[in-house]
């Protein structure tokens, strides 16, 4: 009987650090890490320190994931609503959510010790993807010194264009919005986002540079930076397709918003070119910004917004969504399927059946994750499918871009906001992995109390 009781407090301890730490699967920890800078978070941004105004808990674990998910949608006005040490809190999340809290944590480690533990490798691996050349810890180093290396020059850019556009702190404005970019955040400290920049052309540049940097990562920049110095012949398979999905879509969603949207007819064919490439790239990169109103956009537009929301970025980047190289590799499975082929090719290259399996479960769940978020808002909400479609792609594919439904959201509607964002952030497979695991785990346990029981 003793040992029966200690085997059930057993399972129960066992359950309740499901997501715990100490647990030595990949999926677990650095689920658990997430779901830990979260509720740290919440509880800052609840302190009466960090607000101007009396903000419900609910809404602060909103933007707390919202940050942290590197999102941008939020629930209350960022500048009007919370101090200068709320704001500190904002961007400190965004900062851990854009690196990889592994990623900063390990770093650290390797300035003090020079070392990393098995446990944290793998880790490392389950929230990086980076080919098995790379050394891991030259990897985090040369990812930390990119990150912040990037931030500072588009803080020292976005300040002098702020400070010739009178911004009244164009110091912070530069750091903050630097920041929030290369994370590809959307969180700005203008309640507009960059409506009033529109026709800014050097910020309009500066920060769609900073955002395909971060979306894009380090592995790619640096891949084509050896291939300009002309250190290697070519880049990689995986660079290319990378930069040519990047491009083609981020073309093809400027000519549909410069040709078919009705709020930019007025606009001269300069200001049409700018306002289109930067709605384009705001929704590709997942970085959030906009420079007009996305909620008196057709629905057409709409639609074309969703689907770049939908594809997302690089997956070694900072970036939200299906991913460019998910796309590719879909792409060439069903090709491949069409013409009866059984290995799997795209631009004359075979794709490991790994990989395509891989691609194939990302897709399922993730359209899954998105269309069942959808459905429940449409009970919780009251706007239009598409509104609420539009809403679920941004908080999954951690962009941020709004047409208005987050301002209004019922109590119900931000814990399924919330909810598809932190999935977002941490990956539809790192959670699925963890539920499938403790699907296996639960029958395992029913299977062994029922020798028990016997």
């Amino acid at each position: 009987m003793k040992k029966m009781l200690l085997y059930l407090s057993k399972i129960k301890f066992q359950r309740l650090l499901l997501f715990g730490y100490r647990t030595r699967v990949p999926e677990n920890q650095l689920l658990f890490g997430y779901f830990s800078y979260v509720v740290l978070g919440t509880f800052l941004l609840c302190l009466p320190v960090s607000q101007k105004i009396g903000i419900s808990i609910i809404d602060n674990l909103f933007n707390a994931t919202s940050a942290l998910s590197t999102t941008g949608l939020i629930t209350v006005s960022l500048a009007d609503a919370y101090t200068f040490f709320g704001k500190l809190v904002i961007l400190s999340l965004i900062q851990i959510g854009g690196i990889g809290y592994m990623t900063l944590i390990s770093f650290i480690l390797l300035v003090s010790t020079n070392h990393l533990d098995t446990d944290r490798t793998n880790v490392l691996n389950k929230e990086f993807t980076f080919p098995k050349s790379f050394d891991l810890n030259e990897f985090i180093k040369s990812i930390i010194l990119f990150t912040f290396g990037i931030e500072l020059l588009g803080a020292i850019a976005l300040s002098v264009i702020f400070y010739f556009a009178h911004c009244p702190q164009p110091i912070w404005y530069g750091i903050f919005h630097s920041i929030s970019a290369f994370c590809t955040a959307g969180f700005g400290l203008y309640n507009d986002s960059f409506e009033s920049y529109k026709f800014n052309a050097p910020l309009n540049i500066v920060i769609s540079l900073i955002s395909f940097s971060g979306s894009m990562g380090f592995i790619v920049l640096y891949d084509v930076w050896q291939w300009l110095t002309k250190k290697k012949p070519s880049i990689t398979f995986t660079s290319k397709i990378i930069l040519w999905v990047t491009i083609i879509l981020t073309v093809f969603g400027m000519i549909m918003i410069f040709f078919f949207e009705p709020s930019i007819r007025a606009f001269t064919a300069s200001q049409k070119l700018l306002v289109s490439f930067f709605q384009s790239m705001t929704a590709l990169t997942t970085v959030g910004f906009n420079t007009i109103p996305v909620g008196v956009m057709s629905e057409g537009i709409l639609m074309i917004l969703t689907i770049l929301m939908y594809v997302g970025a690089s997956p070694s980047g900072t970036g939200g969504g299906l991913k460019s190289t998910t796309l590719t590799v879909l792409l060439g499975y069903i090709n491949s399927k069409l013409k009866r082929r059984h290995n799997v090719t795209f631009f004359h290259r075979e794709i490991p059946e790994e990989r395509v399996s891989i691609a194939v479960n990302i897709f399922i769940i993730y359209t899954s994750v998105l269309l069942f978020g959808s459905c429940l808002l449409t009970f919780t909400e009251k706007a239009p499918l598409q509104n609420l479609l539009f809403e679920a792609a941004s908080a999954l594919g951690t962009v941020g871009l709004s047409v208005g439904v987050t301002n209004s959201l019922s109590f119900a509607g931000k814990i399924i906001l919330t909810s598809l964002m932190f999935i977002g952030r941490a990956g539809v497979i790192t959670i699925g992995t963890v539920v499938l695991l403790h699907r296996i785990r639960l029958l395992r346990e029913g299977t062994k109390m029922e020798d028990l029981a016997v």
